[in-house]
């Protein structure tokens, strides 16, 4: 009488594990895809699809100030290398990246540091940039 009660919590406990597994999987090929995305989308120079990478209530509150924008617009990325992201909490990830810069109208180049803070919203199943767009007036 025992043994098919066991066997069909071990059954359970196999499918719950497999669902958590796979969401974790899931979790990280979108964040996988994010990065990638939004670092196309730094190299390409696209400012204003960069800025739908920044969490809502974070754009919302702190939006980029036209300088800011007008900075950004006026670079071109020539390099950009990522550091692995790393977990700092179970929807919290950060990664540094280095960014290398030329001025359009100078032709001359610097790069940058960019310490970005993602983090996941389970409503949505998205990853969300909360530390805004790199800030280039900064030399490191």
């Amino acid at each position: 009488m025992h043994r098919p009660l066991t066997a069909l919590l071990l059954a359970a406990t196999v499918v719950l594990g497999a669902c958590a597994n796979k969401e974790i999987r899931s979790k990280a090929n979108i964040l996988e895809q994010t990065l990638r995305s939004y670092a196309a989308t730094i190299r390409w120079g696209d400012i204003t699809q960069a800025t739908s990478f920044i969490e809502p209530k974070v754009l919302a509150e702190h939006p980029p100030s036209q300088l800011d924008l007008d900075r950004l617009r006026q670079v071109r990325v020539s390099g950009y290398e990522e550091t692995p992201p790393v977990p700092v909490g179970e929807n919290e990830v950060r990664q540094t990246v280095q960014i290398e810069l030329i001025n359009v109208n100078t032709q001359t180049t610097r790069s940058i540091v960019d310490h970005q803070v993602w983090k996941y919203d389970e409503a949505s199943k998205h990853w969300w940039l909360t530390s805004g767009l790199p800030d280039i007036s900064r030399h490191e």
